[in-house]
């Protein structure tokens, strides 16, 4: 196990040349073929991607936001708030939402905020992607959407900032991780923002140092309590008439025909079919962190989960979660979540030597006792980020112009998402489920 583990970076490195060579080689075939929306070829060959616009120097970044509801609204007033801070020049040129309301309160925070801007609104996704002048692309819609969504702005030379989860479910995220790594040139950012949180990679350094040991098992939790039940806090609205200002059959389109439902419309993470719950809505927040802080462990290879309905047994998803997850190394890592009482517990890695503390804004590392002539205690002063999501975004807009991988990438979004769909199916299915890194497949144990 410890000799896969260690060779995990080369053999990834290995998979990343070959599906590139692959793409060289198979150029002129792709190019012929035609699409059939999954990102494979009809040859079954990976799609290749349209040649995305370059930016130049100093030029200003164009991006579209597809989803400009409540998260999606809210990055729209954020990147303008970037932009005019300077610390990054970038412009929203294009609105996307099933919602006609949604997109004309997004508009108009663009035509207000970006003098001199022209914004144009769509309904339909693809006119966006049709665009030859818009470099990124933001993808704020309901999780149910995100890997058509992404996969198909990619293909059209469109690199993405994609809100978490990543995907609804496992399937999804691999076809979205082969498009992905198919088209090395592009950039895909999972918008997980505690990624940006510099403690994390400090946390990564000592690990990899081998000063810390051999990093044993950690606990992480994303808890709060919401009397009124999670995510009911999102409005209805009377004004919304499918058929009229509303697209829902495109809006369930993934899901399959579905009856009005305004409640699931804008509460969707409440359902089943639509959203993973707290595990993909929450839990991702701090799982990727540590999973960024913890590469060198592999792979998740094996998930036990239960998840609960304890107050809010009006919701199909779980109001209350637990995880145990193995990777591949061996190392043990301990999730909870719950929405109806917000006391969590200590982030922590506990490794050989020493315990990494990581609640806080810096990585302390204090040793165990056995190991204290040998290992410091000490406190690794982090820089204050601010806003982290700010330093998420803009973390994206200079790997659109340095073309570099962002730390919350598809390998750390794929991993993720290989919890996220074994625990949800441990929690409704039962049993413990496991995945193995060499098939990229799951299965019951």
């Amino acid at each position: 196990m410890t000799e896969q583990h260690g060779n995990e970076g080369a053999q990834s490195r290995r998979t990343f040349l070959t599906a590139a060579a692959v793409m060289a080689g198979a150029g002129a075939v792709m190019s012929a073929c035609r699409t059939t929306g999954t990102g494979r070829a009809s040859a079954g060959v990976v799609a290749k991607a349209k040649d995305r616009v370059p930016i130049k120097d100093g030029e200003t970044i164009k991006m579209a936001v597809i989803g400009t509801g409540g998260m999606g609204g809210g990055h729209v007033g954020s990147f303008i708030k970037l932009n005019k801070a300077k610390r990054e020049n970038v412009n929203i040129v294009a609105l996307c939402d099933v919602n006609d309301l949604h997109v004309a309160r997004a508009k108009a925070t663009c035509d207000k905020e970006q003098e001199g801007v022209k914004v144009d609104t769509y309904r339909d996704y693809h006119k966006v992607l049709a665009r030859d002048d818009i470099h990124g692309v933001l993808i704020a819609s309901p999780e149910h959407w995100h890997a058509q969504h992404a996969i198909d702005a990619l293909l059209a030379g469109k690199d993405v900032y994609l809100e978490k989860p990543m995907t609804l479910n496992l399937p999804d995220a691999m076809r979205l991780r082969e498009v992905v790594v198919g088209n090395p040139s592009m950039i895909l950012q999972v918008g997980t923002q505690y990624a940006a949180q510099p403690k994390y990679l400090e946390a990564k350094k000592l690990i990899e140092s081998g000063e810390v040991g051999l990093p044993l098992w950690s606990q992480i939790a994303y808890c709060r309590n919401t009397p009124s039940g999670e995510w009911n806090y999102y409005g209805i609205d009377d004004k919304w008439k499918p058929g009229v200002n509303l697209d829902w059959e495109e809006w369930c389109r993934p899901i399959g025909k579905h009856a009005w439902d305004p409640k699931m419309y804008i509460r969707w993470r409440r359902y089943r079919k639509c959203s993973t719950g707290i595990v993909g809505d929450l839990l991702v927040h701090e799982m990727t962190p540590f999973f960024v802080a913890l590469n060198n462990c592999g792979w998740p290879v094996k998930v036990h989960a239960f998840g609960s309905h304890m107050i809010d047994k009006e919701m199909e998803n779980h109001d209350q979660v637990n995880l145990n997850i193995q990777f591949e190394n061996g190392h043990n890592m301990i999730v909870a979540g719950n929405t109806n009482n917000e006391l969590n517990f200590e982030k922590i890695i506990r490794c050989q030597k020493g315990n990494i503390f990581l609640t806080g804004r810096h990585c302390v590392l204090r040793p165990e006792r056995p190991f204290e002539k040998e290992v410091e205690e000490k406190t690794i002063q982090c820089p204050d980020v601010g806003d982290d999501q700010d330093q998420h975004r803009v973390n994206w807009l200079r790997c659109l112009r340095s073309r570099e991988q962002p730390h919350s990438n598809i390998e750390q979004g794929t991993k993720v998402m290989v919890v996220v769909d074994l625990a949800t199916r441990a929690m409704w299915e039962g049993g413990s489920w496991e995945f193995d890194p060499k098939t990229m497949k799951a299965r019951k144990s």
